[in-house]
């Protein structure tokens, strides 16, 4: 079915739902989107049970992984699909979220802009207004941008977009014309995410070791509880991956074996498999008849042994024993 495109799609939606219930959506609907979808089920002569079982499927599952963004963020989301329907699918609904979430979200405009223009632009704004449209814009982007702010700037900037829970549609809709009315012609694409600590962490994810630092360092100052917030958002337990063989066997060595146990108790098999291949064959045959052993375990006990393992790795990341590879690296002195 990812071979059908939308309105296709919503057509066969709307015929599978029923006369009743679609004219009621339609009323709902763009006229231009109208039209379209019109046309499509004019030329639909029949559905077979397996396409509309499969965009009713898809649209449930889409439906429950916004709700579920709502709840708790995409993260959460992500989490809680790959529990029901698997990594592959979990994979395939938040990538057409992603999509869908792009094209209803505000400030286009600032997406598509060139970033040293939008920066220019943006540096005459007040820092709730720049956090807020950051909030709408790629995280790489973002954090070019933040980049090329005065220190003051970044950190006022930085702790409005780590604060953010919710703005209103009319306050958005205010700013957006204002900002659309600076840009005209203005070329270049992408997608990306929204709001919170959440977003904070994945801009500074991309941002240069310096900007992270300067905001971090100060943000703790202002804000202890959000810096800590976003101190361990920076690096989860599954960034466990990308860090150098030597550099992991470094954090195992330090790690507690309860916490090392409760964190893997709620991992993938490839994560196991690869803490297993950075311990002896003694260790890796504890640990699995531990974990063999263990009976149900709480969600909230494996997230917090998991954190208590990535708060350790940022500690070593930060005194310099390991380094933890990022968007914008620091330059390494051989």
């Amino acid at each position: 079915m990812n071979s059908i495109d939308g309105v296709k799609k919503a057509a066969i939606l709307l015929i599978s739902l029923g006369a009743e219930t679609s004219s009621k959506i339609m009323k709902l609907l763009p006229d231009s989107f109208i039209q379209k979808v019109s046309y499509e089920i004019a030329n639909t002569d029949a559905v077979s049970p397996e396409q509309r079982d499969s965009v009713l499927e898809e649209f449930v599952n889409t439906a429950k992984a916004k709700q579920y963004v709502l709840d708790g963020g995409i993260d959460y989301a992500r989490d809680l699909l790959r529990q029901a329907l698997g990594p592959k699918k979990a994979k395939e609904i938040i990538e057409l979220l992603n999509q869908l979430q792009f094209r209803e979200r505000p400030f286009n405009i600032a997406r598509k802009a060139d970033t040293l223009q939008l920066a220019n632009v943006l540096a005459d704004e007040h820092p709730q207004t720049v956090a807020m449209i950051m909030c709408y814009i790629q995280p790489e982007k973002a954090a070019d941008i933040l980049s090329q702010f005065p220190s003051d700037f970044q950190v006022e900037v930085a702790e409005r977009i780590g604060t953010i829970t919710s703005v209103s549609p009319l306050v958005i809709e205010k700013i957006e014309k204002v900002i659309e009315n600076k840009f005209s012609n203005f070329v270049d694409n992408d997608s990306e995410n929204i709001g919170g600590v959440h977003s904070l962490v994945k801009i500074l994810n991309s941002a240069s070791r310096s900007t992270e630092k300067n905001i971090l360092a100060d943000l703790e100052k202002r804000q202890p509880e959000l810096s800590s917030e976003v101190k361990a958002g920076l690096f989860t337990f599954e960034d466990i991956t990308t860090l150098e063989k030597l550099d992991v066997q470094k954090v195992l060595r330090d790690v507690q074996n309860d916490d090392l146990v409760l964190a893997l108790k709620g991992t993938t098999d490839s994560i196991r498999d690869f803490i297993f291949d950075n311990l002896s064959t003694r260790a890796v045959d504890n640990l699995k008849e531990e974990l063999e052993f263990m009976g149900p375990t709480r969600l909230s006990a494996v997230e917090e042994a998991q954190q208590r393992i990535v708060g350790l790795i940022r500690k070593l990341d930060e005194s310099g024993e390991i380094y933890i590879e990022r968007g914008d690296q620091d330059a390494v002195i051989e």
